[in-house]
């Protein structure tokens, strides 16, 4: 099913009591998660991948209410489900309409096995959540600000999605530093209020090096809002550090899992991205580029010379090393 078709059911009152939704834009992932258990007397049991447990889950959908309202089971997961258990679920949904199963996949598997069990048959549906255009994202930013009451001028929300490179989730959350204001909120109140991440996103940098591109532009304006050299260097070490402990335990496990090894769960796209990169160097660079950054960060604190050459120059020579 295409989203405008879930769109005019929800609009309907007419949406499907069990929804598998997935795709590249997690914002609208969670977005339509909200709107379908929005429901009357929901009785919610939110589930994620490490507390999925299948008899438990059954059992929220298996049971009636105890308060006469709806029964509604949320799973969010990164792995797939097994089909056994999704195609349960869904009967559980057929025999009791009044109950909901919504399954939001946030991993990147989107072969057509994993949407299988969502049929005419199971009485299920599948939605495909793809990253809005901007004109799509604009219409959602305006939409969600006049949810909260705010009269958003419309070439502010494309203002407001440019200062948050085009980030649905930080845009929209930004939105709450305008609830209180009176008035119609237009470029001037983006500028004086929202954080503006294009213009001092410190991993902006750090993928310009490890690209081997121009950085000096985004190192100069990352300095013009009030970055100092020593915590861009620290940035890059750490972020160095962070792609060792990924190429270690893919080496030794095959595979990265973030919870593991950083102890919190990176989304899925970063931690792709992070596992990716982080197989482009081999041992000898992580030792040279870490004895180099370590080497940097001593002189820098020992005073003399200017910390911005040396910055520059050090960031040449990470440049050079891999």
């Amino acid at each position: 099913m295409k989203r405008q078709e879930l769109d005019n059911l929800i609009r309907q009152s007419k949406a499907p009591g069990a929804v598998m939704l997935y795709g590249e834009s997690h914002f609208l992932i969670e977005h339509y998660a909200r709107q379908l258990s929005d429901v009357e007397d929901p009785n919610i049991l939110n589930v994620y991948f490490d507390e999925y447990n299948h008899a438990s889950a059954k059992a929220h959908l298996s049971q009636g209410s105890l308060f006469g309202g709806r029964n509604v089971l949320i799973v969010k997961s990164e792995k797939k489900l097994p089909k056994n258990d999704l195609l349960a679920f869904l009967e559980l949904v057929k025999k009791n309409p009044d109950n909901i199963f919504i399954y939001a996949y946030f991993g990147t598997d989107f072969k057509k096995s994993s949407t299988s069990a969502f049929s005419a048959k199971t009485g299920g549906v599948a939605v495909r959540l793809f990253r809005p255009f901007p004109n799509e994202a604009r219409q959602i930013v305006l939409a969600e600000a006049a949810s909260r009451g705010i009269d958003l001028e419309p070439y502010a929300a494309t203002h407001l999605l440019e200062s948050q490179n085009g980030d649905l989730a930080l845009s929209v959350n930004e939105l709450e530093k305008f609830a209180l204001l009176p008035g119609r909120i237009g470029v001037k109140e983006i500028n004086e209020l929202v954080y503006g991440v294009a213009e001092v996103k410190v991993d902006q940098l750090i993928d310009a090096l490890l690209k081997k591109e121009d950085f000096v532009p985004i190192l100069r304006r990352l300095q013009e809002s009030g970055e100092d050299e020593i915590r861009l260097l620290t940035a890059l070490t750490n972020h160095i550090a962070q792609l060792y402990l990924f190429f270690a335990s893919i080496r030794l496990n095959g595979r990265a899992d973030s919870a593991k090894i950083l102890g919190y769960k990176l989304p899925p796209r970063i931690e792709q991205e992070r596992s990716q990169q982080s197989v482009r160097f081999k041992q000898h660079h992580y030792t040279r580029l870490m004895a180099l950054l370590g080497d940097t960060e001593l002189k820098m604190k020992s005073g003399g010379g200017s910390k911005d050459t040396l910055l520059i120059s050090t960031f040449l020579k990470v440049q050079s090393l891999i």
